[in-house]
């Protein structure tokens, strides 16, 4: 009988380690609570009216049925992990297992603060996107049926708050789409001047942690685009119509992205383990648990050091791993010692705008249009499915030549028409899937 490997979600880390095994001699079980795979780096473009949601989403069993039939799928959730009798408790049958592969990533971190996980939108997955969608659009509605300059000014009003690609990319591609479209779409008002997009950031640069010079490249380039940023600035409470900062300023405004950080699937307080910041899985240098060297950690849920520096929960160190622990399977089942792992930096990228981006790319820094292709280059690489692919360059392709974007959409694919229009979804009523973060 072959042995079972299970691995536990569908995003970057898990798909990679179902690939990986294609050609091995064990049964695959891949579970996710989605019946899809999400390409979660391009969610900002969903949200602001580029992409359809669809485009970036790809169906899980079509993901398998390609790979063989010795790997399949399961929907269920994973509610609890027993690693001293190898079973999954889910909500809908137990699930054992040889080997387990725990991808189950990471949701967002409020830090603690109720009002701002209450009032603020997140960007974790499509119901988030299309919720977002759905109230910026409205609020550009709102705004073209009232006459009071103050009330026009709030719903016209935008916080993002979190200076890293999510934020960045967001507030350029939102620049963008007031700018271009809506200014042509609403003349009951001057959206361009109007309207007002802040990005907060704690840190004093734009994208911690990276060379100076491309973070203030980025800033100057936002604030070419009418972004304000703000730098050594915190949001510490929100209301549905206000939004205040921690030196006091209070921003009469309907909406507050928060991109400011993640923490680990609830799933990593089911592992007897070490934890680290954000909680977190501390593993060895083989991505396993010195206690179980059968359950290997990986994607964004694992906390991993190298060079004395946390490795960064972006894409591709999801990917990475999880075609390691797929590999150091192979190879104990092939009766080898697994090579510990080493993560390869590629480097990272952003985009800020219509032909502008920043990217280090092993350890090259570029600017501008290079930049901008390169990213376009990555991301399409990186889409699961022909289908997908093809859709997203023919959409980048419109709004390139027509400067417009075509989902302009307020739909009721989410729970959001029920709600009142000021105010985001609760919650209790947005039940988040942990996801890997970035590419």
């Amino acid at each position: 009988m072959k042995k079972r490997v299970v691995i536990v979600g569908a995003g970057f880390a898990g798909i990679n380690a179902a690939r990986e095994l294609r050609r091995a001699d064990l049964d695959v079980l891949l579970i996710d609570r989605q019946n899809y795979h999400l390409f979660q780096p391009l969610l900002y473009q969903v949200a602001t009216a580029s992409l359809e949601q669809e485009s970036i989403a790809y169906p899980a069993r079509n993901f398998v049925r390609r790979l063989g039939d010795h790997i399949n799928f399961m929907l269920t959730e994973v509610i609890d992990i027993d690693l001293d009798n190898k079973r999954l408790i889910t909500t809908t049958e137990p699930v054992s297992y040889d080997y387990l592969i725990l991808a189950a990533g990471a949701r967002t971190n409020f830090f603690g603060n109720k009002a701002i996980e209450t009032h603020a939108f997140r960007l974790k997955d499509l119901d988030d996107a299309v919720a977002l969608r759905n109230h910026i659009m409205r609020c550009f509605e709102r705004a073209a049926q009232t006459d009071d300059v103050e009330e026009r000014k709030a719903w016209l009003s935008f916080v993002i708050v979190g200076g890293g690609p999510t934020g960045i990319e967001f507030a350029g591609a939102l620049s963008e789409l007031i700018n271009t479209v809506i200014e042509r779409d609403y003349p009951e008002y001057d959206a361009g001047k109007e309207s007002s997009i802040m990005l907060v950031e704690g840190m004093d640069q734009l994208l911690p942690g990276t060379p100076k010079n491309l973070a203030e490249y980025a800033r100057v380039r936002l604030e070419k685009m009418g972004v304000d940023v703000r730098l050594g600035q915190l949001v510490v409470d929100a209301t549905p119509r206000s939004i205040t900062l921690k030196d006091g300023t209070v921003i009469q405004g309907r909406t507050l992205l928060w991109a400011a950080g993640v923490k680990a699937s609830p799933l990593a307080d089911k592992i007897d383990a070490p934890k680290a910041r954000g909680g977190r899985i501390a593993v060895n240098d083989y991505l396993s648990l010195d206690d179980h060297p059968d359950v290997f950690i990986v994607g964004d849920i694992t906390y991993k050091e190298q060079d004395g520096k946390p490795l960064p929960g972006i894409a591709p160190t999801a990917i990475q791993m999880g075609k390691y622990a797929a590999r150091a399977i192979k190879r104990i089942e092939a009766g080898e010692e697994p090579e510990p792992f080493h993560y390869f930096d590629r480097g990272w990228m952003a985009v800020i705008g219509r032909g502008t981006a920043v990217a280090n790319t092993f350890g090259i820094k570029v600017t501008g249009v290079i930049a901008w292709l390169l990213w376009l280059l990555l991301h399409i690489f990186y889409l699961v499915g022909f289908r997908n692919r093809l859709i997203v360059m023919l959409g980048w392709a419109y709004d390139y030549v027509f400067f417009d974007r075509k989902v302009r959409l307020i739909l009721n694919w989410t729970d959001t028409a029920k709600l009142p229009a000021v105010t985001p979804l609760m919650p209790e009523e947005r039940q988040e899937t942990p996801q890997p973060e970035r590419m």
